[in-house]
């Protein structure tokens, strides 16, 4: 008994001790298994990751990778300055600092965050930002301007966001500068980015590819651009330049010099004032522009910078600044009497020395036209266009007709003889409708009252300021119709060569003789002051119904030799001797001024 409870008890610890045993294996066993599957899975995960980033993007990992190393930035070219014909600067260039993103750096979310955050800094609305982007498009290797010419607080303010933040980036470049502000602005234009329609016309052009958008800037363009170079950078994990790779040198745009004279320029802008209307003079005998003036007008510098909503709409408003007026048709008034003064002499109905009796009044068709002071008796042309007699002219136009009328307008620049392709501009040209046309435009059948307005420049007849001023050189320099341009480039080629009207030795020598009388003894005897040397012209007063008299003005001078002709067109500037014709006397009396200075 003693003997098997002796065994019992040493035997009983064995088996316990062999039963914690194998406990103590199963949990390390579990360990170890847990352990492995932990490995396992690590394993797995990182596989997938290498199999993810390797195989599936693995290109474009390598590309990002690359880009984060090396990127390639365009350098602008520095635009063409363009110069008056004296050789003064109207359009050149100055350093100044735009904002670049890097597309690649982050993604779409991503960027509309610090798009939020640059916003205010920028002031540009986060639209515009991600507009800008996208269309670049986020694995874009290539920069993308934000914006240009960022003032000093801008950049400061800046400065710390983009050290702060990857893929953005402040550079120097060139914008266009201005000097005179907004001379000219018509003339000149102004720049921008090139559209998403523009860089597909010109696959040579990268992104941020700054295009002319308006006048100069735009037509002479393919000189003015120049061609853009290329920078290849290596760069650190933030963006910050380690070395240059390889550098394509840009070439600069070329200069272009214009026939504007600055003076004058100036002093027809001046002139005019705030008010709306347009001053052109032009070389009578080579179609040089000299001046054109527009108002109101605007400041092209505007759109060097980011062109926000309120000065957009600031140029938006009621004036239209953008509206060019030297290229808009006016009912031309009595200075069209010249017209109807060619067309008489030209169509064998007048002789140079016919005579017409005037009265207060005269009756055609039944209704009654009235003379705007009184009759001048029995005259002939060289008096009714010194006296402006509107029943002198009333009789003629019935006379003569709408298409004789018509056909010498046409020929003298009026209504579509002048390129205006050439000249770079974008505008419109008058109008001296026949019966056949007026229906075809107003689906309206000819009136007796059409005929008589028009022989006195009221009714259906339109007419530019630009055409105003060919139309009467035209009659100052013996005949002949030039073609206005602004390049000085231009000048005495083929494209520019003057046309010759047909217009007989005696119809020039009667109609300019009456001009002449004109500031002689007529309206604008004001510009027979003995200070500039004798011209010839005709002041007009267009009536608007419900709305101020327009002021017209064309002229000449010298009377006999032409150097430079004048139109000017004033809205609601009242009686033409008035509120046009001392435009013009300013123009002369700068014009012979510098003459020979």
């Amino acid at each position: 008994m003693v003997q098997e409870l002796g065994l019992s008890s040493k035997f009983i610890p064995v088996a316990r001790m062999s039963e914690q045993q194998t406990k103590a294996k199963r949990h390390r066993l579990v360990q170890v298994l847990i352990m492995m599957l932990v490995i396992t899975t690590s394993i797995g995960i990182n596989a997938y990751r290498i199999v993810q980033l390797q195989l599936v993007q693995g290109e474009y990992n390598r590309e990002r990778a690359e880009n984060n190393r090396i990127r390639l930035m365009p350098v602008a070219a520095s635009r063409g300055t363009i110069y008056d014909r004296k050789g003064r600067i109207l359009a050149s260039n100055l350093l100044s600092r735009s904002v670049y993103l890097w597309p690649q750096e982050y993604s779409p979310a991503k960027w509309l965050e610090v798009a939020k955050e640059l916003s205010p800094i920028l002031d540009i609305p986060v639209t515009d930002i991600i507009d800008k982007l996208e269309a670049s498009g986020y694995n874009s290797p290539i920069a993308v301007r934000i914006t240009s010419n960022i003032d000093r607080s801008t950049f400061v303010a800046l400065a710390e966001k983009a050290g702060e933040t990857r893929g953005v980036e402040v550079r120097t470049e060139n914008f266009r500068h201005y000097p005179h502000g907004s001379l000219a602005a018509h003339l000149i234009g102004y720049t921008g980015e090139a559209t998403k329609e523009e860089l597909i016309a010109n696959p040579k052009y990268p992104m941020g590819m700054i295009v002319g958008k308006m006048g100069i800037e735009r037509s002479a363009n393919s000189e003015l651009e120049g061609v853009w170079g290329n920078r290849l950078i290596e760069v650190d994990a933030k963006g910050n330049e380690i070395q240059e790779l390889g550098v394509e040198n840009p070439t600069a745009g070329k200069p272009v010099t214009l026939t504007i004279d600055l003076d004058l320029q100036k002093v027809a802008e001046k002139t005019l004032g705030n008010r709306r209307g347009a001053v052109v003079a032009i070389n009578p005998r080579t179609g040089e522009v000299l001046a054109m003036a527009s108002g109101p007008t605007f400041d092209p510098s505007l759109f060097t910078g980011q062109m926000t909503r309120e000065k957009w709409q600031r140029l938006q408003g009621a004036n239209k600044p953008f509206l060019n007026r030297a290229l808009q048709g006016y009912p031309p008034g009595s200075t069209f009497k010249a017209v109807t003064s060619v067309a008489a002499l030209q169509s064998g109905k007048y002789a140079p020395n016919s005579r017409v009796g005037t009265y207060n009044a005269v009756t055609i068709g039944g209704i009654t036209f009235n003379e705007h002071s009184g009759g001048y008796g029995v005259i002939g042309f060289r008096d009714a266009l010194a006296y402006s007699s509107n029943t002198f002219f009333y009789q003629v136009g019935v006379k003569v007709g709408p298409e004789q009328i018509s056909k010498w307008g046409r020929d003298l620049g009026i209504g579509g003889s002048i390129d205006l392709k050439l000249l770079g501009l974008d505008g419109n040209h008058g109008q001296i409708p026949t019966p056949k046309e007026k229906q075809e435009m107003y689906g309206e059948s000819w009136h007796i009252a059409d005929i008589v307005t028009m022989g006195i420049g009221q009714g259906l007849v339109l007419v530019t300021p630009l055409e105003s001023a060919v139309m009467v050189g035209a009659i100052a320099n013996g005949g002949y119709r030039v073609q206005p341009h602004l390049l000085a480039s231009q000048t005495n080629t083929a494209a520019t060569k003057s046309i010759k009207t047909g217009l007989k030795s005696s119809t020039i020598s009667t109609v300019r003789e009456g001009l002449i009388d004109v500031v002689r003894k007529g309206t604008a005897r004001r510009l027979n002051d003995g200070k500039i040397p004798l011209s010839g012209g005709k002041t007009g007063t267009v009536e608007l119904p419900g709305q101020p008299d327009n002021a017209m003005y064309i002229g000449f001078a010298p009377a006999y030799n032409p150097e430079i002709a004048v139109a000017v067109a004033v809205e609601g500037g009242g009686y033409g001797s008035v509120g046009a014709a001392p435009i013009a006397k300013a123009i002369f009396d700068t014009y012979f001024g510098n003459k020979g200075k």
